[in-house]
Order: structure tokens, then sequence, then C-alpha cells
């Protein structure tokens, strides 16, 4: 079960940085069809118009997403043999699949609407809550030990809530970048019309102030967090979302200024899907398996209380 839950982290983040690597190469319409890549072929075929290189990028994307349902189902099946049942942990398997799916659809749609932004964007953002509830799915896996899915917060309820309004912003964040990708010159085919209402340059500053914002939201927490004196293992994980955040915006400072080289717009969606790994990471422990009475099989507050 953990191990098909970290497999279904990479997966779920993965995926989204070879669909940056399919839009920054021009293959997004490598296989002009879905679900085949060419009318009557599931697999590329020669092709005067398209080069082959365009094509098995586009395909060896697919085949991705056919990986990732295949180690998705296999989190659901695990699940299903966890005993004591585990709801919590089975909802969260049972996620992961559906959403490969969706993704996929929507993906067959992008491809049918010759790789329309409004739909490039969504196949993409999709990816932010399937990262987020995998980095679930992998801390549930880990309790597996504990007696009971109960879990209680570890840390005061304002810390908890810092944490939420700083995912809510961070989502803003990913979403106003996707935007600055529809605008710019990697939207997936050379021939694919861009987004034409805002220009580059203001929705770059319209990224960089929502970065700003969620930097000054974790100095913030950071201040917090130490007030309150949470646990250890919090701290561990806020310092490590402080460093991939630093490090994601410095790399889309350098992109920016240096003209969006493919290779580093690539780094950079892969730096996103880290930073939400490392929030959603962040969020997880901000609770705890719950104490339970071996003698009654309850949760016990006073024990709890004394261990913390």
């Amino acid at each position: 079960m953990r191990a098909l839950a970290v497999a279904a982290v990479v997966g779920q983040g993965g995926i989204a940085v070879t669909g940056a690597a399919v839009r920054v190469t021009g293959s997004g319409l490598g296989c002009p069809t879905w679900p085949q890549c060419f009318p009557g072929s599931m697999v590329p075929v020669a092709h005067p118009e398209i080069s082959a290189l365009h094509q098995w990028i586009e395909f060896g994307n697919r085949l991705l997403g056919i990986a990732l349902v295949l180690v998705t189902g296999a989190c659901v099946i695990a699940a299903l043999f966890v005993r004591p049942r585990r709801r919590r942990l089975l909802w969260l398997a049972c996620t992961m699949p559906l959403g490969v799916v969706a993704q996929a659809v929507i993906g067959g749609i992008t491809v049918l609407t010759g790789l329309a932004w409004y739909t490039v964007a969504p196949h993409f953002i999709v990816s932010v809550p399937l990262v987020w509830l995998a980095v679930l799915l992998a801390r549930d896996a880990w309790a597996l030990e504990e007696p009971s899915e109960t879990r209680e917060t570890a840390v005061p309820r304002a810390v908890r809530g810092l944490v939420g309004v700083s995912a809510a912003v961070l989502f803003a964040l990913v979403v106003v970048g996707t935007l600055v990708t529809a605008a710019g010159p990697h939207a997936g085919d050379p021939t694919t019309p861009r987004l034409t209402a805002f220009s580059v340059a203001d929705l770059a500053m319209a990224h960089a102030h929502l970065l700003f914002g969620f930097l000054g939201l974790l100095v913030g927490l950071g201040f917090l967090l130490h007030a309150v004196a949470a646990p250890r293992s919090v701290l561990v994980r806020f310092r490590v979302l402080v460093v991939v955040t630093l490090a994601q915006g410095l790399l889309g400072g350098i992109q920016y200024a240096i003209g969006v080289p493919e290779v580093l717009v690539a780094l950079h969606v892969l730096g996103s899907m880290l930073v939400v790994a490392a929030t959603a990471w962040l969020w997880a422990g901000t609770t705890r398996p719950a104490v339970t009475d071996p003698s009654s099989g309850t949760v016990s507050r006073s024990m709890a209380a004394a261990r913390s």
C-alpha cells in the first residue's frame, strides 16, 4: 500500500511534467485524434505532415496515462485488502483512478478542440487536486500500523487555517500560471490560437504578485509555527516547503528573463508539482493519529494531550 501510494504521488505529478514536454516541443497534435492516435490506428503511423518525433512524444504521454491508471487501480485493490478496513484510505485510493480517467477525457477534449487554451489549462489544473489527494493517501498508508484511522489536530486551529489559506492562494497561483502559458509561445502546437484578452506581461505580473502573496503567507506561518511551539515534524515540512517555493520562484524569474526556454518551462512545471506536494505534506502533518485507550478501543483525549 505504501509503495503504491508513493507511486501515485510520483505518477500524478509526473504526468503533468510529461504533458509540459508535449506542450513545449509542439507535439500536442502529434496524435490528432482521441482515443485513437490516428483514424483507424491506436498507435503512431507514418504521416507526411506530422513528424514521427512529435507523434511519439504525444503517444508516450498517453502511454504514461495508461500506466498511471494501472498503478492507481492497484491502489484501490490494495486498499480493499487492508484490514481492518480503512474507509478514508479506500476513498482516497478510489479518487486516484477516477481522477486519471477524468484527466484523460479532458485531454481528449483538448485534442479534439485543436488545443484550445481553455481546455489545455484545465487539463493541467486537474493535476493539482490529484497530487494533493495522493499525498493524503500516502499519509494514511504510513499510518496503517495505528489501531484506528481517527486523527486529531497536532497544531492549533489557527495554524491549520493559515495553511488552508496558503493552499487556496497556491491554487490561484497555478491557475494564473496556466493563463501565462496560454498567452505565451508554448501552447502545444505552432498553429494553436493563444489567449489574447491579456498580455503575457500582465499575466506574468499577476502570477508574480500571487507568488509574493504566497511567500508572505509562508512568512506569517513560520512565525506562527514557532509561536505555538509546533512539533518538529511540522517545522521540517514547513522548511521544505519554503525551500521548494523559493527555488520555484527563482526558476520562474530566470525563465521569464531569458525568454522561457523549453527546458526551463518543463522544470517550472515540475517545480509547481513539488510545491503542491510540499504544501499537501505540510497540511497532512497538521494532524496525527489519535491515541486510543487499549481497554476500550476509543480515543482518549487525555492520553493524546499527555503525549503531545
